[in-house]
């Protein structure tokens, strides 16, 4: 599994952005409204413009603040370019603020991650209509018409997820496994690609007969706290629950709560998405099946690349396309690749520098840690 993880830094070199790379792996930084900054000007001739990044919030993923946040920075500071990054917390009136205020604060590039495709869409309509370069980060704006955008194969993530609650039931020997589904966000584009490919392995399971089909909810906004109290319905609906695709660690950890709750914790695959601490935690402890590793550094360096060539007036070129569904168009995109983390290979996400050792094997997680080969 080190050689998958690998390959995503081997793609990530031969992107065709005639850039150099810029970052590093210092641990993560606390959630912050937000950060601008530049580099001391260098002998090289300086960027003429200025990058916004908006950022979603820090509720529903750990990443965007202890990761994004901090890669971009890096990079960003690197290249000796003026920047902008801030979170918008969920708010959607917040978020069009922030971009207003970005927008008559002169930049010249703006990279958005949506909360919905309707705010994000009318950010980017704004940001168009004053010239400035668009770059939907993450998740597509659907009807947006970004300039470019970067993510992961979010259908070959789902696919990984679906994948991995088919391994743990098959090691667990399960037999016609009740699958319960945790969905992301409905109006997140990257959820309902996420459960197009986690129903590509799951759905062929259910129409044989080998799995049912049980409770299925979306949880709005990514909530946590929301997928707790879902869980719970579905489990007074569905007490024989199996198996658990949960589209996120965060998701996944609100089923664990209420499985401990009814000691069914370790005993009910529960899987999961972003490769955070607690859900590497939830995997040693046994209480979580899996998680897919998505190298955040790569994405914000292929990010910053885009924006830090389109700030100096370049028109940089994409290694794909992706289909916005609604416009039909073909969006420039860069797509890496993501990795399915077990039990036997979490240790491969420390190696990698996302997650320390430190803030990983704490209390009776070292033990555990020591186990999984992570030093």
């Amino acid at each position: 599994m080190r050689k998958g993880i690998l390959s995503i830094g081997a793609a990530f070199a031969a992107l065709s952005l005639g850039l150099t790379a810029c970052g590093g792996g210092d641990e993560g930084t606390e959630a912050a409204p937000a950060t601008t900054g530049a580099a001391p000007a260098t002998s090289a001739a300086a960027p003429a413009g200025k990058i916004g990044v908006i950022l979603p919030d820090s509720k529903s993923s750990a990443r965007w603040e202890t990761a994004d946040r901090k890669y971009l920075e890096e990079a960003f500071k690197a290249a000796g370019v003026a920047y902008d990054i801030q979170n918008a917390q969920g708010d959607k009136t917040q978020f069009q603020t922030i971009a207003d205020q970005m927008i008559t604060g002169g930049v010249t590039v703006l990279a958005i991650v949506n909360l919905d495709s309707g705010t994000g869409k009318a950010v980017l309509d704004k940001a168009k209509a004053q010239g400035i370069a668009t770059i939907d980060y993450d998740r597509l704006t659907l009807g947006g018409n970004a300039d470019y955008y970067v993510s992961f194969d979010n259908t070959a993530v789902g696919k990984l997820q679906g994948e991995g609650l088919s391994k743990c039931l098959t090691d667990a020997k399960a037999e016609k496994p009740i699958i319960s589904y945790l969905n992301g966000s409905p109006t997140d584009n990257n959820a309902t690609l996420f459960k197009e490919g986690y129903d590509s392995v799951l759905k062929p399971k259910f129409d044989s007969g080998d799995y049912v089909k049980g409770p299925e909810d979306s949880v709005p906004d990514w909530d946590n706290a929301q997928a707790g109290t879902l869980f719970e319905q579905q489990l007074t609906k569905e007490s024989k629950i199996a198996g658990v695709l949960a589209a996120n660690d965060g998701l996944g950890n609100a089923a664990i709560a209420v499985l401990k709750k009814n000691n069914l914790n370790g005993k009910v695959p529960v899987t999961g998405q972003d490769a955070t601490a607690q859900g590497l935690q939830n995997i040693l402890a046994g209480d979580q099946c899996m998680t897919v590793y998505k190298a955040v550094k790569q994405e914000a360096d292929a990010t910053a690349q885009l924006a830090i060539a389109l700030a100096k007036g370049e028109k940089p070129a994409a290694t794909g396309t992706v289909k916005d569904t609604e416009t039909n168009a073909d969006v420039p995109a860069v797509l890496l690749t993501p990795v399915a983390i077990y039990k036997e290979n979490v240790k491969d996400v420390v190696a990698d520098g996302y997650v320390t050792k430190e803030e990983l094997c704490t209390g009776d997680f070292a033990a555990l840690c020591t186990e999984a080969g992570i030093s």
